[in-house]
């Protein structure tokens, strides 16, 4: 056989062997564990996927999965090219038989935010769901590993994953071992509720030096009362800012009391409840604008 010949044979038999190793990996199967504890299984990286919650929207974004969402829930806000994707509904009611149209290959959807009865429909349907709910600051970075191997994003998912994790060394460093001050953080004047413990805000405001006076409630989202307030004698009220008007209007109520250490060294402030309240990537950003306003109030403390 003439030599040209052997060498186009060596040639193609290089590309068929390369082809033939790089198939499998593109396509290859994956298995995670998402945050409740179920098992999610994909035959390959999902490329029609639709987002349950704001906060997975956010998530799949810096996951580097933006260009794959087909739609999204209601308040998908961030970025802003979420909002150009059609709605399937809200925390409080799925459109199911649009998500089913829609043919998804996978779904993120939030496990205490979604309706349980209908995402036990959706994965009857055979559809793939990831219930995302990071409870600990760890678990945003780790939802961006996660999502991003589901959808093949991997470099991507893993860089944003990084950038957020040093966000977070920062002010650690920057904020640990100060002065302890108690924090209120009203969530609604009425009812008037707050956060407990195990919310993300509540692991924030530990990240800034303080103490979340609410934190052993029960529900995650408690209502308490005003007489609570006065008795756990915060020294910093906080409040989100994404209630506008409502927001100082809560604040001031709370000025008829000046006998709160919060009130009587003018600690009272907000923050960007977009950024804190949603466990996505920009929750960075949050808890470096609370930090701000703890170290203010703590400053101004005797």
């Amino acid at each position: 056989m003439p030599q040209s010949s052997l060498r186009s044979i060596a040639i193609w038999l290089a590309t068929s062997l390369s082809l033939i190793s790089s198939g499998p990996a593109l396509a290859a199967p994956i298995t995670v564990r998402d945050d409740s504890g179920q098992t999610v299984h994909l035959a390959s990286a999902a490329r029609r996927i639709i987002s349950l919650s704001p906060h997975a929207t956010e998530l799949l974004y810096a996951a580097g999965a933006g260009e794959r969402l087909i739609a999204v829930s209601a308040y998908s806000d961030w970025p802003a090219a979420a909002r150009k994707l059609p709605s399937v509904g809200s925390y409080q009611a799925l459109d199911l038989e649009r998500i089913a149209s829609l043919h998804p290959d996978l779904v993120v959807g939030w496990a205490s935010g979604n309706p349980q009865p209908q995402i036990a429909r959706l994965r009857a349907l055979g559809i793939p769901v990831f219930l995302s709910e990071p409870r600990q600051i760890g678990q945003i970075a780790a939802n961006l590993r996660t999502l991003s191997r589901l959808t093949g994003s991997a470099v991507a998912g893993e860089a944003a994953a990084k950038r957020f994790e040093a966000q977070i060394t920062a002010l650690q460093s920057r904020y640990s071992g100060r002065r302890t001050v108690k924090v209120f953080y009203e969530i609604w004047p009425q009812p008037l509720m707050t956060l407990n413990g195990q919310h993300m805000v509540s692991a924030a405001i530990t990240l800034c030096g303080g103490e979340n006076v609410f934190a052993s409630l029960g529900p995650l989202a408690p209502t308490i009362s005003q007489e609570a307030v006065l008795k756990a004698r915060p020294e910093l009220i906080l409040t989100p800012s994404e209630a506008g008007q409502a927001s100082a209007q809560a604040l001031a109520e709370w000025k008829r009391w000046p006998q709160l250490p919060a009130v009587r060294y003018r600690n009272l402030a907000s923050v960007d409840g977009n950024l804190l309240n949603r466990s996505g990537p920009r929750f960075a950003d949050g808890a470096e604008q609370l930090c701000v306003a703890l170290e203010a109030a703590r400053q101004r403390l005797p």
